[in-house]
């Protein structure tokens, strides 16, 4: 496995670390101290709005599944999974992106496990054009 795909397992699995992080808080009704840092600065207040779902489910759990998807897509050997990657990763930016946006300019309130998704995604999804580029180089 190349360097890069292995990073990106490794991001993956950061990102269903603060994904799984973010579900429990959904679900408890207890504060965090650690994510209770400022006024604008609460995970509780945006793991618990009304925009903390999408429907029934959990944005977090979402999360989940999408970082437990690019760690599967990270691991396969087949051509198009590169691809597939970069697609999948690509749409969990635009969707991190849409809940920076809520928490930015909705809520007024930041939560510090999602700006830590957010930074993850940015980061597989450069990682996964670098390795599509390289995988088309090589053909």
């Amino acid at each position: 496995m190349s360097r890069i795909l292995l990073a990106i397992s490794l991001l993956a699995v950061v990102g269903m670390v603060l994904s799984a992080v973010s579900l429990k808080n959904h679900y408890s009704g207890e504060k965090t101290e650690y994510c209770d840092l400022a006024d604008n600065f609460n995970c509780d207040l945006v793991n618990r709005s009304v925009y903390s779902r999408v429907g029934p489910v959990p944005v977090a759990a979402i999360g989940l599944a999408g970082y437990a998807a690019l760690f599967a897509l990270a691991r396969m050997r087949w051509r198009a999974a590169r691809t597939l990657m970069l697609l999948a990763a690509l749409g969990g930016l635009a969707f991190c992106l849409y809940l920076a946006y809520l928490e930015a300019f909705v809520l007024g309130v930041w939560c510090i496990l999602c700006l830590g998704s957010l930074g993850t995604m940015v980061a597989i999804t450069v990682l996964a054009a670098v390795a599509v580029v390289k995988r088309a180089s090589e053909a």
